[in-house]
């Protein structure tokens, strides 16, 4: 019997665009589009009356924008996880709108498999984070205190489980890691998963927050 279908609103004043990622969304089995939105109104009224699982959100858009949409959605219904997929990477759409309540960002010259992948872990409670937009994201906690070292001993992280986590959360890739580290891919991801475990962080931007909270990562890496 197939599980649970993931529902999903997409929100964009561009009904070509809409009609784009609808037929990208319902070619998967798992994921069924339950409606559409051209603007934060209609996404507001939609979200509050289908309760989807997740929403793909633009920001530029009339009569309200993404950004207010999706602080008066996570207010309203905080189950609802949302992905922002935008054109614009510039540092202020980025922190706005991640501390309006989206979960997950992602720009629109991105592929369709990330666009899916991206939805996948949202729906499973994870965020998601383009790599290209890391270092906003660190930009955006640089004014936490940095706290010593030692402190990350308490979790019980090796010495390479945190050369491993200050990579992840300066933005490398799992193959530039393995590359750095001079290491294996599959190594790398037993790291990975160690360190989530240990420290119950299992999203790239999380880790990035945890990181800076530490002192391990500051912007001139």
């Amino acid at each position: 019997m197939a599980g649970k279908k993931i529902r999903v609103l997409i929100v964009d004043d561009h009904a070509i665009v809409r009609e784009g990622l609808k037929l990208i969304l319902e070619r998967q089995p798992d994921i069924s589009v339950v409606g559409e939105a051209g603007n934060g109104t209609e996404a507001v009224d939609k979200a509050a009356e289908l309760k989807p699982d997740v929403i793909v959100m633009d920001i530029v858009m009339p009569v309200m924008t993404g950004l207010e949409a999706t602080r008066i959605i996570h207010q309203s219904n905080p189950g609802i996880q949302i992905l922002i997929l935008t054109a614009h990477e510039e540092e202020d759409y980025v922190t706005r709108i991640l501390q309006a309540g989206a979960t997950g960002y992602m720009l629109k010259k991105d592929d369709s498999e990330q666009l899916l992948s991206a939805i996948r872990a949202l729906s499973r409670g994870e965020s998601f984070l383009d790599p290209s937009v890391t270092k906003t994201i660190i930009r955006t906690f640089t004014a936490y205190k940095s706290i010593p070292y030692s402190s990350v001993k308490d979790r019980e992280l090796t010495d390479r489980e945190v050369e491993v986590l200050r990579l992840i959360a300066s933005g490398h890739t799992n193959n530039q890691i393995a590359d750095k580290l001079q290491i294996s891919v599959k190594t790398v991801d037993t790291h990975r998963g160690n360190i989530a475990a240990k420290l119950d962080i299992h999203s790239r931007v999380d880790l990035a927050k945890y990181a800076i909270k530490k002192g391990l990562i500051s912007l001139k890496e």
